[in-house]
């Protein structure tokens, strides 16, 4: 198991969403993603993302304008 980060800062919806699936398929499952954004509507979007593609939400942080999730990849079809 690997941690790795993506920096989504300065995109809006639905670019982060599509750089931590981009991002997800190239990571094996139980590797960790920390996904930095400045987009607030991230912290219900990339969640939502999770739940229907398998991955598991451990962590949001939502900071002064930045917002930080971290998941932990499940199994990629």
């Amino acid at each position: 198991m690997s941690e790795y980060t993506l920096d989504t800062t300065g995109l809006l919806c639905p670019l982060p969403v599509i750089r931590t699936q981009d991002r997800a398929r190239t990571l094996a499952p139980g590797d960790v993603l920390v996904v930095h954004c400045t987009d607030p509507g991230a912290l219900n979007d990339i969640p939502a993302w999770c739940r229907i593609n398998g991955h598991q939400v451990l962590e949001t942080v939502d900071g002064d304008n930045e917002v930080k999730i971290t998941l932990r990849i499940g199994a990629i079809d």
